[in-house]
């Protein structure tokens, strides 16, 4: 009698086997090689989300698949602990967020440890333990020192929600990455960390990420944002400063016909000063410094402007340019001021349309002439130069070159290279993060704490009684301090650090998470790094990618690391959606993989994830398709129950030596080809959908070999090895049933030690293959033929065989056709 499949119970016997075995402990080997697989650390919000499983899901068969091969394999798992919602959720409930916090991660572990994942456990971090943040705050304090880590004055994102600045990327269509609310922009004294100053090889790198995907390499390329062009000098006609103007279009430069400045200009304001438009400039420019302003709003908005009073004199025209301040304009990009080309540029066309500015051509299409009375929209396209002194004539992109030389020599600009990229600002007006290793003091100014001194901890002595408001410059116990160097009195920095900087390095602190000599230990960060496979969603692809890169670089430079990239690999998995949407409590769409695993088991759950869609495609939910894995492993289950009587006492098939049928020869046949397809899938960009299709398709034909094939020695040495392999074949995926039926064959050590199957080539030779038979055109009968055989031989088989005899009864054959080895027709 089969006994029942009760994969709660067996899950946990064998997660505590593996544990109690430290099987998934890694430890350096010079003798081995290494893989070190990771998936991006969770946040502690309180639960694992489907999303979370289908991420760790992947990341556990790519570990157990390398194991397998024999690389020595280093998987951790940690917590991205600090961020805004553990503060509110100190408001909400009455908890503070340290609480809140260990309690979610204490529960989440419970979680992913019942979803049977091989997390080598020992190196498990979490970014609030003054253990791992001790060392970010030496590596600030070492970028202070080199000039990479800097405080000014700037416009900054706001978010009047979460009562804090955003970094660029953590603003998205206008509104706060985390709460939707929108952004607006304060002036603030910040914290920034240059990373302008890597921009060029963080570009140049990307050409080494061959194994990214496009799309991510792509989003990265536009950030970064590179432009060749030109900074052109424009006087101001009135005299003083002029305005410097960077542009990718200088062969349009005698086009130009009025100045357009960025609200947030420093001169905007100072150049309407003791004019008529003095007080329409101010109103404009307070109106505008405190509306979202991101690209994408801006193309959907009304061109609008104000006339400063003032004008600028073009340098290769003296034409007088009327000076705008302008909604369209972003201080970002290049100067924050633009020379407006209304006839070539749609932009500056609209905005000169709605002020009625003067439009001049100067560049020509191949083939057409325009004029400006006759302009429905900008021509932006490139051309050929008319109007443009000794330029008129050149095409567009020689022109370009000529003309930055001549300004150049001229001393009116000259050729330089804008990044769209800006300096990553990681002040945080929040409580419940990394503080700041900074003192200030009236003598020394800003001094860095001392190394001696790290780390400066967290004060867990606090009440959080508002939201967005921090305790800390109110803590005179925390911001209380003798100056390092003078020993006077000095105040602590109460700004706390972007959590993206825990993220930044966190990959490289799992290699040496017990060293406490410094932040990272050079022998063991050189065995293990870069991370052969990272796994994430694509929402990452520029904030965390982005910085994990700089900060890998920055480190490198400070002589802790010797790598340039930290992640050589990247899948960016797909979204797991329910009717059509992304799981959300709001949506009443969500699935608690709790409750999955109480009903089905770890095994179903994790089997359902990687069969329903390609790792990198969106995943939708769905009851049946969790069912439908639930009975095929039932299936398995009982087919291994079923056959170990007899398969137990023999050996598996090892190859040529013992005859055996055709029928069974094809089915080993199968067995091989099997092994090669899931191994090729698993190699092609870990198609585990097609893999696992494969495998129930060698366990449908496992059925029908039972059924038909007499119980004897050979044929049951078949069986073992089939099983044997199906077992190894799905034990990444599904590896505590794999386990148990491994262990009930008889075998002593863990599967979990035992190597991949590899195909042999003589059973992947076909032995024997299946011939249909027709009669008059129509389907009688089905045939297994050895593969040595003839077509003449096929003939006669076909022919003779007592299915087909039936249907030839009484009748002349006129005709027999062989096609293809594969079909035989017979006309009668």
């Amino acid at each position: 009698m089969v006994p029942r499949y009760e994969p709660r119970r067996l899950e946990a016997k064998w997660q505590k086997f593996w544990e109690a075995r430290r099987l998934f402990q890694a430890t350096e080997d010079n003798h081995r090689p290494k893989y070190y697989v990771l998936e991006m650390f969770p946040y502690p919000s309180g639960r694992i989300h489907m999303g979370h499983v289908r991420n760790y899901t992947i990341g556990d068969v790519v570990a157990r698949y390398m194991r397998m091969w024999g690389f020595n394999v280093l998987h951790p798992m940690g917590w991205d602990a600090f961020g805004l919602p553990a503060e509110n959720a100190a408001l909400a409930h009455g908890l503070h967020p340290a609480k809140w916090t260990y309690d979610n991660i204490a529960y989440m572990r419970r979680q992913l440890q019942a979803l049977g994942y091989s997390y080598d456990w020992p190196r498990e971090l979490a970014t609030c333990d003054p253990d791992y943040y001790r060392w970010e705050q030496l590596i600030f304090t070492e970028m202070f020192r080199r000039g990479l880590a800097y405080k000014r004055e700037a416009p900054v994102n706001w978010c009047p929600q979460c009562r804090t600045v955003l970094a660029n990327e953590q603003v998205e269509g206008g509104c706060c990455w985390r709460c939707d609310t929108p952004v607006s922009l304060k002036e603030l004294a910040q914290w920034f960390f240059k990373i302008t100053a890597y921009a060029e090889e963080l570009l140049a790198d990307l050409e080494l990420l061959s194994h990214w995907p496009e799309r991510v390499i792509t989003m990265q390329r536009h950030w970064i944002g590179k432009s060749q062009g030109a900074e052109i000098y424009f006087p101001l006609a009135h005299g003083g400063e002029p305005l410097t103007v960077f542009t990718t279009r200088q062969d349009t430069l005698w086009g130009a016909t009025f100045m357009s400045l960025a609200p947030e200009h420093p001169q905007a304001l100072a150049l309407a000063q003791g004019t008529p438009q003095e007080e329409e400039v101010r109103a404009f420019v307070t109106h505008w410094k405190a509306q979202d302003r991101s690209r994408g709003v801006l193309e959907e908005v009304t061109k609008e402007g104000a006339f400063t009073g003032r004008y600028c004199l073009n340098p290769v025209t003296g034409w007088q340019m009327p000076i705008y301040v302008a909604n369209f304009v972003l201080m970002e990009y290049g100067t924050g001021a633009v020379m407006a080309v209304p006839a070539h540029d749609q932009r500056d066309f609209e905005f000169a349309e709605k002020y009625g500015l003067p439009i001049k051509v100067v560049i020509q299409p191949a083939g057409q002439e325009l004029g400006p009375e006759t302009l429905k929209a900008a021509y932006e396209d490139e051309g050929v130069l008319v109007d443009s002194d000794a330029f008129s004539g050149l095409a567009s992109a020689p022109a370009r070159s000529a003309i930055t030389a001549s300004l150049a020599e001229k001393g009116l600009g000259r050729g330089t290279v804008h990044f769209r990229l800006r300096d990553w600002g990681i002040s945080r007006q929040r409580y419940w993060g990394a503080p700041i290793p900074i003192i200030y003091c009236e003598k020394c100014g800003m001094v860095p704490v001392p190394a001696k001194d790290l780390p400066v901890v967290l004060p867990l002595e606090v009440e959080i009684t508002a939201v967005g408001r921090s305790p800390l410059g109110e803590l005179e116990s925390f911001y209380k301090a003798s100056c390092p160097t003078c020993g006077g009195p000095g105040r602590r920095e109460v700004d706390t650090m972007d959590t993206f900087v825990e993220s930044s390095w966190y990959f490289l602190r799992y290699a040496c998470a017990d060293y406490d000599q410094g932040p990272l230990d050079p022998a063991r960060v050189d065995y293990w790094l870069p991370v052969d496979q990272y796994i994430g969603g694509i929402e990452h692809a520029v904030l965390h990618l982005l910085y994990a890169r700089f900060f890998t670089k920055v480190l490198r430079d400070l002589g802790l690391v010797k790598l340039d990239e930290p992640f050589q690999r990247l899948l960016t998995q797909g979204m797991v959606l329910k009717d059509g949407a992304k799981m959300a409590k709001s949506k009443g769409n969500v699935v608690d993989p709790d409750d999955m695993i109480k009903a089905y088991g770890t095994d179903t759950t994790r089997l359902f994830l990687l069969f329903a869609a390609p790792p990198e495609k969106d995943l939708e939910w769905s009851d049946q398709g969790v069912a439908g894995a639930s009975r095929f492993l039932n299936r398995l289950w009982a087919l291994a129950h079923s056959l170990l009587p007899d398969i137990q006492k023999v050996p598996a098939y090892q190859g040529p030596g013992t005859e055996l049928s055709a029928e069974v020869g094809e089915f080993r046949h199968k067995v091989h080809r099997t092994i090669k397809k899931v191994t090729d899938d698993i190699e092609d960009s870990f198609h585990f959908n097609t893999a696992i299709a494969a495998v129930m398709e060698l366990v449908n034909a496992f059925y029908q070999a039972v059924e038909t094939q007499p119980r004897e020695r050979p044929t049951m040495m078949v069986f073992r090895e089939a099983l044997e392999a199906i077992l190894l074949l799905v034990n990444p995926m599904v590896p505590h049933i794999a386990e148990e039926l491994w262990q009930a064959l008889g075998h002593k050590t863990s599967l979990q030690l035992a190597p991949w199957p590899q195909p042999q080539a003589e059973a992947l030779a076909e032995s024997a293959f299946t011939v249909v038979i027709q009669v008059n055109g129509k389907v009688r009968s089905r045939i297994l033929v050895p593969a040595s055989q003839s077509d003449e031989d096929i003939k006669n088989a076909a022919v003779n065989d007592p299915t087909t005899q039936k249907w030839l009864k009484g009748q002349d054959i006129k005709r027999v056709v062989v096609a293809r080895r594969k079909l035989v027709n017979i006309v009668t």
